[in-house]
């Protein structure tokens, strides 16, 4: 389990590039006028991604055995793509094909030992190919220039840490999983690469065809080239199915919105501190805060296991809030119920949170939907959950029990709570939901794998994730913009949601979004002008 969420913004080169393909209500429905074929992004762009490599094993190697050692060096390539702004769709790039592997047996000679047998071994070539998404500053880019780390890389991941990585806290706490930060386009790393072939290529003079160096087989770092292909898309504008989700899914006459939310604290660093005191509860107010701008009149209706989840006591005295908007603006606005002192803040919010914090809080708006003229009441409901952690049950619950789930919080480099392997296709429910996974890098841990879970595939599932590394800052209430962008009727299309959940900075709007892109969309047939759907 490993950090997954980064606390300041990065990739900064992404922001400019986002103006020219920003959507609004209005965006015109059959096509993005781009310049290219449009993958429903904001910040991204398609490519069928390569490369190839290889390694040496044992003559008598098993093909199980052969595919580990080439599924730990196709690893390494995740952190070489991920610090080069490039997100890749296999989980770790473990999808290598067998059928393309190429092997020759070679004889390994040792220069230092002359007098020594050649040993007999094979060299095992392999090619791996995956979908990939690059920032739209990468667009015009057919190739990069990277590295991979050789098979006994895990033995020396103090050098790799010191040459190719930044050498920062956050690479120092990925040190056992040096593949994750490993970053072959860093000067030092070059050098070392450098040097490392410059022994090899003076060890292989005098030898013949079938022989190698033993300072090839045991090579740290194998320099890489990955080839980036256009990918060809529709370039329609998708929306969400408006009517499928506005009829009921998981519940009749309910539009169901999940919300799981994770803590925050630095986990990976050991940070650990008061529930009320982690940056996620702070901003788990601002979110619902922000579903309430998009739709307002939602009432607190339910907390799990809480009689009275307006009413508390400090230091004797009763605190008895008339709604959870003056229980948000206590959190938010540091506005304090009449007779609480400044100093008696921190305990009212301390006893707020345990309260609140790993229960279901349950809000609850009527409104009236208009479907082909046909009117009929539906209610939104919001269920979320603060203070998850790496137990999948919050989690599970979610999605099983909601037609719209978000997840904001850590990844745990995939492991954790949303692992595909911890999920069954009886964990999803039939009907269509669409899925936010607001963690780092969640297009590689779970989009390709998700699908497969849920009956039907992309034609009951929409998935939301991020190609790279997001941010904490901000999280919450960007994940408020998300959920609100479905229910404010104005029936936005993707690039519209995309566009309002985007990231800010300091209050300013730079587009920021790690990468995000949209998947399981493209089989949607729902539009407005077909099918007229009014919320109030």
């Amino acid at each position: 389990m490993k950090l997954s969420l980064r606390r300041l913004p990065l990739l900064l080169a992404l922001v400019a590039s986002t103006a020219a393909v920003a959507c609004t209500a209005d965006t015109a429905e059959e096509e993005v006028d781009s310049g290219e074929d449009d993958l429903t992004s904001l910040t991204a762009r398609s490519r069928k991604l390569d490369f190839a490599g290889y390694v040496y094993v044992d003559e008598r190697a098993s093909e199980a055995s052969i595919i580990s050692d080439i599924r730990k060096q196709t690893q390494s390539a995740f952190g070489a793509l991920r610090e080069a702004n490039v997100a890749v769709n296999s989980r770790e790039l473990r999808d290598v094909d067998p059928a393309r592997f190429l092997k020759t047996p070679v004889k390994v000679v040792d220069p230092a030992n002359p007098a020594a047998p050649p040993k007999t071994m094979l060299k095992v070539a392999y090619t791996f190919t995956d979908d990939a998404v690059v920032p739209i500053p990468m667009a015009t880019r057919s190739a990069i220039s990277l590295g991979l780390l050789g098979k006994g890389y895990g033995s020396q991941t103090g050098r790799v840490l010191e040459e190719c990585t930044s050498g920062d806290q956050h690479a120092q706490e990925f040190q056992s999983s040096i593949w994750y930060v490993f970053d072959p386009s860093r000067a030092k790393c070059k050098a070392a690469m450098a040097a490392e072939q410059q022994k090899i290529d003076a060890d292989r003079a005098g030898l013949a065809d079938d022989e190698v160096p033993l300072s090839e087989v045991n090579r740290l770092y194998l320099p890489m080239t990955a080839n980036l292909r256009y990918k060809a898309q529709a370039r329609t504008v998708r929306y969400p199915e408006y009517d499928r989700l506005y009829a009921g899914g998981v519940e009749p006459g309910k539009l169901v919105i999940g919300m799981v939310s994770g803590m925050m604290a630095d986990w990976a660093a050991g940070e650990r501190h008061e529930v009320y005191e982690d940056s996620g509860y702070r901003m788990w107010y601002g979110g619902l805060r922000e579903i309430f701008k998009a739709r307002p009149g939602f009432k607190l209706t339910g907390v799990e296991g809480v009689a009275d989840p307006l009413h508390y006591e400090v230091g004797g005295r009763a605190v008895d809030f008339a709604s959870f908007d003056e229980m948000a603006a206590f959190e938010l606005d540091n506005r304090n119920p009449a007779g609480i002192s400044w100093s008696q803040r921190s305990e009212l919010r301390k006893t707020i949170a345990n309260k609140l914090v790993r229960k279901w809080v349950t809000f609850e708006v009527p409104v009236t939907v208009t479907i082909r003229g046909q009117d009929k009441p539906l209610t939104i409901k919001v269920q979320t959950y603060f203070g998850a952690e790496t137990d999948s049950t919050p989690h599970k619950r979610g999605v099983k029990t909601s037609d719209i789930f978000v997840y904001n919080g850590h990844s745990y480099i995939g492991y954790g709570p949303l692992d595909p392997s911890r999920f069954r296709r009886e964990d999803f429910p039939a009907s269509y939901q669409i899925m936010m996974i607001n963690g780092c890098v969640s297009y590689n841990y779970y989009e390709k794998d998700y699908i497969p879970l849920k009956e039907g595939g992309t034609k009951n599932l929409d998935l939301v994730t991020n190609g790279l590394e997001s941010w904490v800052n901000e999280s919450g209430e960007a994940m408020g913009r998300f959920v609100g962008a479905f229910i404010d009727g104005r029936l936005n299309s993707y690039p519209d949601i995309l566009k309002a959940s985007q990231f800010t900075y300091y209050g300013y709007d730079w587009g920021m979004d790690a990468l995000r892109v949209v998947d399981g969309e493209l089989d949607n047939k729902y539009k407005p002008t077909r099918t007229p759907i009014t919320l109030r």
